[in-house]
């Protein structure tokens, strides 16, 4: 069965929406200027900027009271309460799973707040694993995270595996260079961006979640990558084996938004074959309407 592999925010979620939602909230309470909104969100980076950075240097431009511990609860609070999946995004993915294909998710983060997201959106049924760092101990572009996930989604990294497994995300040095050094195939969401990394490239590029899960259901056939580049290997495999059964609890929240153990969720037959042609059809318009830049961001 392929396998697709797809980033948490800003691919499957839209964590710069959520993140300028939060910070026009924030603004708004403490009765500060609504035009420093722009500010804010340059400080975010797209979400790797430290959030002790960004919450440090708002305290000093405002001359706030409030401690960072108490800030970094409101952040934390705020964006997760901002966050949601849009309606477009699961008939893409309800697509996929008509189609056969078992989905994944692989995120940079922190476990408590990535996992929240999940959690609250409703992404655990639509998905039948995911791993985020924090608990792996391991980040993208490592190979090794993109080997847990596919465990954890129960496909095991043995033998053709890449050759049958896709990764979708935003973020070019995590998601397109793991996809590359995995030997994965890969479509980068370029959110109206130009293609910027000289060393690698991905296999396709689309403006959102639909088109990029339309292009991989018509792509089947594609070229496979470069041989010899991925990495990982016999000694990766079993630490694979022995961090997939990792429990949810007890993780530790760190800086920035990482994450949680994905364990296999029961692969509910959801979807339709009107759903393919739905994401097609989606797929289309959004190549024909790409707007401009919605960001460049993780967690």
């Amino acid at each position: 069965m392929p396998l697709l592999l797809l980033d948490l925010d800003n691919t499957l979620l839209p964590r710069d929406a959520a993140f300028r939602a939060w910070a026009q909230e924030f603004l708004t309470e403490r009765a500060l200027p609504p035009g420093d909104v722009d500010w804010l969100v340059t400080l975010d980076g797209g979400g790797y900027v430290p959030r002790s950075t960004v919450l440090s240097a708002a305290r000093r431009r405002y001359g706030l009271d409030e401690t960072l511990a108490g800030l970094l609860a409101h952040y934390r609070r705020g964006i997760n309460s901002h966050i949601h999946l849009p309606a477009r995004n699961v008939e893409a993915l309800r697509a996929a799973r008509a189609a056969g294909w078992t989905l994944g998710i692989v995120s940079n983060g922190g476990t408590r707040p990535q996992l929240e997201k999940i959690r609250r959106t409703g992404l655990g049924p639509l998905v039948d694993g995911w791993v985020i760092s924090e608990e792996a101990d391991c980040l993208k572009p490592d190979p090794l995270i993109f080997e847990i996930a596919a465990q954890r989604c129960g496909v095991p990294p043995t033998g053709d595996w890449a050759a049958h497994t896709w990764m979708v995300g935003d973020h070019a040095p995590a998601d397109i260079a793991g996809a590359e050094l995995t030997g994965l195939r890969s479509v980068w969401l370029h959110h109206g961006r130009p293609w910027a990394e000289p060393g690698y490239r991905p296999t396709l590029k689309a403006a959102g979640l639909p088109e990029a899960v339309g292009q991989v259901l018509a792509a089947r056939n594609a070229p496979a990558p470069r041989p010899g580049i991925r990495a990982g290997g016999v000694g990766a495999r079993r630490r694979v084996a022995g961090v997939a059964g990792a429990p949810h609890a007890q993780a530790q929240p760190r800086e920035r938004e990482r994450g949680l153990a994905g364990v296999r969720t029961p692969a509910a037959a959801v979807g339709t074959v009107t759903a393919v042609a739905t994401v097609a059809a989606v797929s289309s318009a959004a190549t024909r309407t790409t707007a401009g830049p919605a960001g460049v961001g993780a967690a």
